[in-house]
């Protein structure tokens, strides 16, 4: 009987990914007693756990906070409308049987760590960072470190609740998560998260135009549906590129405690102006007395001055410059709102895998020979920049007569081949040489020389 008890009572302290879909997650941060609660949502969340000590009252400035933070998840959960929530498929159980837990970085609010899985696998685990600069201020004021933590943890209630409406190739996968409720003030949350690796600006800028063009544009479908999505539109209002990952060469926004759904209030338009440190942008009041689209010109303006600004006209195709000074203009003006900043993206993305770019471009592929059958000895060689590979010039080209207008720009290449690897656009990369003399037989293979070479010979 006692063995039934306890186990009734850990299922009771522990809630899996499962049972989360059938008690509101703001349940779980009902107020200890000391004071009036302000309802309780899901029953029993302001009982003490059995056989735990009794609860000790809350300050009443921090209780205040909590019930604050209560009606924002609960805010949060009515715009979700009731519709279908995405549940992680690992619980508790999957986290306690979790080895090899490293830490990874943390924060002002939490702390991340890395995993291993039972099963094979890695996940990112979100907690609260007991020694975080948000906690630390709470206890210094309140003096209360169980309720101070408490309060850290809505945080992560908050995401797992955003992360379970939000389903979008740019924002990360929840695969789980688990709710301990020690029967103090104190909650302990766990979110598993797909694992990504820190956003390196620096390591970006040093990368293909290609690869940056494919950031940003991942970047604005994020935005287009964080402007349009399930909950209304949803600010970022830490946007940072520390708040990304990249997961398999594809950007995610890994941190959305600090997202919003709710557009700023007003009387009139004078009550609506968007404010950066260099820029300031009057908006319009709207009838209903929200402040039209500034969530959505909110994110599109940290977008272009944290990403496009830097990402974009670097080392980009002389032909598509024009068009990619179009869209830093017109983003870093808030010109464009976010539907158009998609059309434009996809624009600059047609003309680049169609090759239509191109046009009205010499044609140099006649003052070279093609070898069929033969390839080049893969080794060092040249360097470019930016180049697919540290040891030699391995570019992104539509075609053999782009590789060869790239190989005459070059004074060191006497040849190239247009390999069989593919970029995420569909494009081939082609391996640019100083020389011609190593050539091995391949199939699929064909070796492009130039006719003329360096020293004015003409094969």
């Amino acid at each position: 009987m006692a063995a039934a008890a306890t186990g009734r009572a850990r299922r009771t302290a522990r809630l899996s990914a499962a049972a989360l879909l059938a008690l509101p997650a703001l349940a779980l941060l009902a107020l200890p007693p000391g004071g009036s609660g302000g309802g309780s949502c899901g029953g029993g969340g302001s009982e003490a756990q059995p056989g735990s000590s009794p609860l000790l009252p809350l300050p009443p400035g921090l209780r205040e906070e909590l019930r604050q933070r209560r009606r924002d998840l609960r805010r949060l959960e009515a715009a979700a409308g009731g519709g279908e929530a995405a549940a992680g498929r690992l619980g508790c159980g999957d986290l306690s049987r979790a080895t090899a837990v490293s830490v990874l970085g943390w924060g002002f609010t939490k702390v991340v760590s890395r995993a291993a899985l039972e099963g094979g696998g890695a996940v990112a685990l979100k907690s609260v960072h007991g020694a975080g600069r948000e906690v630390r201020r709470c206890v210094q004021r309140y003096g209360s470190p169980a309720g101070c933590r408490r309060l850290a943890a809505y945080k992560l209630l908050k995401e797992v609740t955003l992360l379970q409406r939000l389903q979008h190739p740019g924002i990360v996968q929840l695969h789980g998560q688990c709710y301990e409720n020690s029967g103090d003030a104190e909650l302990r949350v766990t979110a598993m998260l797909e694992l990504g690796s820190p956003l390196e600006m620096i390591q970006l800028l040093q990368t293909p135009w290609e690869e940056r063009f494919k950031i940003c544009l991942s970047l604005v479908k994020l935005l287009f549906y964080l402007a349009h999505s399930p909950l209304g539109s949803i600010v970022l209002l830490d946007f940072q590129p520390r708040q990304f990952v990249m997961v398999d060469g594809n950007l995610k926004v890994t941190d959305m405690d600090d997202a919003s759904t709710e557009e700023l209030s007003c009387k009139e338009d004078n009550d609506c102006t968007l404010n950066f440190p260099t820029k300031s942008f009057p908006l319009k009041c709207s009838a209903v007395g929200k402040c039209e689209g500034i969530n959505e010109k909110k994110n599109l303006f940290n977008a272009y001055r944290y990403f496009f600004t830097y990402l974009l006209p670097h080392s980009a195709p002389p032909a598509l410059r024009p068009l990619l000074s179009d869209i830093l203009n017109a983003t870093g003006d808030l010109r464009y709102g976010i539907n158009e900043t998609v059309k434009a993206f996809e624009k600059v993305l047609h003309l680049y895998k169609s090759g239509l770019y191109l046009q009205k471009r010499p044609l140099l592929l006649k003052d070279y020979i093609s070898l069929k059958g033969f390839r080049t000895v893969e080794g060092e060689d040249y360097k470019c920049w930016p180049s697919y590979s540290y040891l030699g010039c391995l570019l992104s080209v539509h075609s053999a007569e782009e590789a060869a207008a790239i190989c005459n720009s070059q004074s060191q290449c006497q040849s190239f081949v247009v390999t069989q690897q593919r970029t995420w656009t569909g494009r081939p990369l082609a391996s640019f040489q100083s020389s011609w003399t190593d050539l091995i037989p391949d199939t699929n293979a064909v070796v492009y020389i130039k006719r003329l070479t360096s020293s004015g010979e003409r094969l």
